[in-house]
């Protein structure tokens, strides 16, 4: 199967291989540099689907040897708090901000 410049790679964002290919030829070296500029790997699955895509595209369309791929950066979903959870002496007694 041949894939064309219109596949898309990152289905959260809906990143095409056209759109990681421009990114390359502008000088990206990295996952992260893909990332920044395409969103690829920021969607709710945090690039587990096409992380592999990408830095296949990346090897090959970049010309960075596998051996020079570092693994992507990964934050945990962060979710705020109220000031009154983290004073409360029995944070069980307390609603989660979705209940309050």
């Amino acid at each position: 199967m041949e894939r064309s410049q219109d596949t898309v790679v990152c289905r959260c964002e809906n990143v095409t291989m056209g759109e990681i290919s421009d990114v390359l030829t502008a000088g990206a070296k990295t996952f992260d540099d893909i990332k920044r500029v395409t969103r690829a790997g920021m969607g709710i699955c945090q690039g587990r689907i096409c992380e592999c895509a990408v830095t296949d595209l990346l090897m090959r369309g970049g010309g960075v040897p596998p051996t020079e791929i570092s693994p992507r950066s990964v934050r945990p979903p962060v979710r705020p708090i109220t000031l009154d959870v983290l004073g409360a002496s029995e944070p069980d007694a307390l609603p989660l901000p979705d209940e309050a």
